[in-house]
């Protein structure tokens, strides 16, 4: 049976403009291309999971506004589960992203909807988060409900995962002993960490920062560079297959939900890391956000 795979997070509109180069503070640049395109983290993970052999289930809040019935719409044509998506009065989240010809971006975030996510909301949805193996949160909706659903998916016995993202703060200190798994990339790690993370070295004295904080195990995602994955008595780097890069959007979310998927189908850690980057590799030679995750066949016919 497929794996059960609850994300708790966003689902934000993306409005993505194609630039040569991301806008310097004053800037006005011309654009070379506008799309409207589902996202969000916490729906990016969610359809990672879907396309990539999960059963999922979406906790989260859309807008009453034509948005919010795309986004609710991109999920459940992806076979995921959408009981727990609220319709609200109001807007939907948005995210702003340009994207340059070095296929990095720049990204706004507007809440919307997604700060209507309150732990009030997600307690009514428990039986949703009794049934998952795996839980899986981000920190597009409010705090609250974050630390909630990390305390009641520890209570419940469910493997635990924890991307920081966008993380702007030190998280509150009592979520780390929540956290099976926390998946920061380097500057999210930095952030939490306190500690400069540009290289293997300084990944591995965040990660061990990090799980001296409480955290169950940490991965430190590095992009080109691959990742660090720390256990808490031992690291191991995991390269990143080699690809052509067109588009980074969605591709630390690309992995989390291939590496959650993964882990629910039984796979041992080392397994689900590269089923996870595989999926993510493939998710840059696209463009857009939900529109590049793979499917499960594409990732096991990957030759890198």
């Amino acid at each position: 049976m497929p794996a059960n795979v609850v994300v708790i997070g966003s689902l934000n509109m993306d409005l993505v403009t194609r630039a040569p180069r991301l806008p310097r503070g004053g800037e006005t640049l011309i654009g070379e291309s506008f799309s409207t395109i589902p996202g969000g983290k916490g729906a990016n993970q969610a359809v990672a999971a879907a396309r990539l052999g999960a059963q999922v289930s979406m906790v989260g809040c859309v807008g009453s506004d034509a948005y919010g019935q795309q986004l609710r719409g991109a999920l459940l044509a992806e076979g995921i589960d959408c009981q727990a998506v609220s319709v609200v009065d109001g807007s939907s989240g948005v995210a702003l992203i340009v994207v340059d010809d070095n296929s990095q971006n720049a990204i706004v975030i507007v809440a919307g909807a997604n700060g209507e996510l309150t732990p009030t909301v997600l307690e009514r949805f428990d039986a949703v988060l009794q049934s998952a193996d795996v839980i899986i949160c981000q920190l597009e909706v409010p705090d609250a409900t974050v630390g909630h659903a990390l305390k009641r998916g520890r209570e419940l016995g469910k493997t635990v995962i924890l991307n920081p993202a966008p993380a702007s703060r030190a998280l509150p200190s009592e979520w780390y002993a929540y956290v099976d798994y926390l998946i920061p990339n380097e500057s999210e790690a930095m952030v939490l960490s306190g500690l400069a993370v540009d290289s293997l070295e300084t990944a591995e004295a965040a990660a061990t920062q990090l799980i001296a904080s409480g955290a169950g195990k940490v991965i430190v995602t590095l992009g080109a560079q691959g990742l660090v994955f720390a256990n808490g008595s031992s690291f191991e780097h995991f390269p990143a297959p080699r690809v052509k890069s067109v588009d980074t959007t969605a591709a630390g979310d690309t992995f989390v939900g291939g590496f959650a998927a993964a882990l629910a189908s039984g796979k041992d850690e080392a397994e689900a890391i590269r089923f996870g980057q595989v999926a993510a590799a493939l998710s840059v030679t696209r463009a857009g956000a939900q529109p590049s995750i793979p499917t499960l066949l594409e990732v096991q016919a990957f030759k890198s």
